[in-house]
């Protein structure tokens, strides 16, 4: 059985099986609780047992097993009609699950690989001059330039990372005008690293993999591991800079004309 938590209690995150799916619930749940309808928390049952949690975060769903518990054949298919009614635009989830629920949900979703690195410090920060509270419209400034996509989501983009920032949870970085990288969670001493991008007139500079390099010595400096998310054709560039392959997902995504 699926149910929507109105309320929750944080042991059940707590319990989920440790990794990138867990941080991501709950950095969610504490920057908004359950008390906003673009941020929907779902627990999993097995009987009355809670077996996982879902997370509904505007249009990307995350899900998540609790630890040293599998879901049964009839709770994948179960949350593959959840996937099919709620109709998100990604549906993240462990990796031993995706192809039976790729296979359920085939007709309305593909799937597309990505990769798990995490920063190896060298233990040497080089002299940088990054700004580590920047405005956060010059960050913008930045991404609007580099993905067309989110140029139109200004206010949305604002709110969220101005909110997460307030709450400990996130932090964005600027080189120059030109570069910028945003932490997307900082949860149990782990950071996310993402929205990385560099203005269409500077790119080929090496702007970006010095910013991700300095963020990686920075942070580890501070007690941080540090990790990213990215596609398995950017595994060498990465490596360069300082991070190491450390496993791969499958994330699902709606069809077009699903």
């Amino acid at each position: 059985m699926i149910s929507q938590l109105k309320t929750m209690d944080v042991s059940i995150i707590d319990s989920l099986e440790k990794g990138h799916y867990a941080r991501r619930i709950k950095s969610h749940f504490q920057a908004y609780g359950t008390q906003y309808d673009f941020a929907r928390f779902y627990g999993i049952y097995d009987g009355a047992a809670a077996v996982g949690l879902i997370c509904c975060f505007n249009s990307a769903m995350i899900i998540c097993s609790v630890r040293d518990l599998t879901f049964s054949d009839d709770i994948l298919a179960e949350t593959a009609h959840f996937i099919l009614m709620s109709k998100p635009a990604s549906v993240e989830l462990e990796h031993r699950y995706a192809p039976t629920l790729l296979a359920l949900v085939g007709e309305d979703y593909s799937f597309d690989m990505r990769t798990e690195f995490q920063f190896v410090p060298r233990n040497i920060l080089p002299q940088l001059d990054v700004n580590e509270l920047p405005d956060l419209d010059d960050v913008f400034n930045v991404l609007r330039q580099s993905f067309p996509s989110i140029a139109s989501s200004y206010e949305l983009w604002l709110t969220d990372t101005s909110h997460r920032i307030r709450h400990g949870l996130s932090q964005s970085f600027l080189l120059g005008d030109y570069t910028t990288a945003t932490i997307q969670y900082i949860i149990d001493k782990t950071a996310l690293v993402g929205h990385v991008a560099t203005i269409p007139s500077e790119r080929g500079k090496f702007h970006a993999r010095t910013l991700l390099y300095w963020i990686g010595e920075r942070l580890t400096q501070d007690g941080f591991t540090v990790k990213l998310m990215a596609r398995p054709h950017r595994v060498s560039y990465y490596e360069e800079i300082g991070f190491k392959e450390i496993g791969r997902d499958m994330v699902l995504e709606r069809k077009e004309n699903a």
